[in-house]
């Protein structure tokens, strides 16, 4: 076997479980989150909020979807310092917090402001190219080993769930 194919190989090895974990984050993480803050926009103070966001013009929509990242970087900052503090659940809770609620008002953002976002060239080319690194590495999740092994296995533990609630069903009647 030639270094290539096995280089190849080893190097998808290391960086699909930190990628897969990137689009678990992101399917579990950031739409959900999203949508659940987007529950906040029904209420009038969240709706006139989000209007105004809307209408932010390009420049105003990209220092608006920035601003959270710069927001809760000395929040990340304090936490690692009660880290080091000696109070790592505390810290670890802080930086958890942190990224939760960055995760929901960035997604949040994110589907306010995409139109304006994507008028700059470079933001659709990265958006772009995003979403083609994600459908790349999809493909060579559904292609691993690992993968179809995880999804059997949630099948099989679906429908052995499944049979559990007809047995109960049947019993409670």
């Amino acid at each position: 076997m030639t270094a290539g194919p096995f280089l190849r190989r080893l190097v998808r090895a290391i960086l699909l479980p930190p990628a897969a974990a990137i689009l678990f984050i992101e399917e579990w993480g950031w739409r959900p989150l999203a949508a659940l803050l987007a529950r906040l926009g029904r209420f009038l103070p969240f709706a006139l909020l989000e209007a105004l966001i809307r209408r932010a013009p390009p420049r105003l929509a990209l220092v608006l979807f920035l601003v959270p990242a710069v927001l809760l970087f000395p929040i990340k900052l304090l936490a690692l310092w009660l880290i080091d503090g000696g109070r790592a659940v505390l810290g670890v809770s802080v930086i958890v917090a942190t990224k939760l609620i960055g995760t929901a008002v960035v997604g949040r953002l994110f589907v306010l402001l995409e139109p304006q976002l994507m008028q700059f060239a470079w933001f659709a080319r990265t958006v772009g190219a995003w979403q083609a690194l994600k459908e790349r590495i999809r493909a060579a999740l559904h292609r691993s080993a690992w993968w179809r092994a995880a999804r059997d296995a949630a099948r099989a533990a679906a429908r052995g769930l499944g049979a559990i609630r007809t047995r109960l069903r049947r019993a409670l009647r």
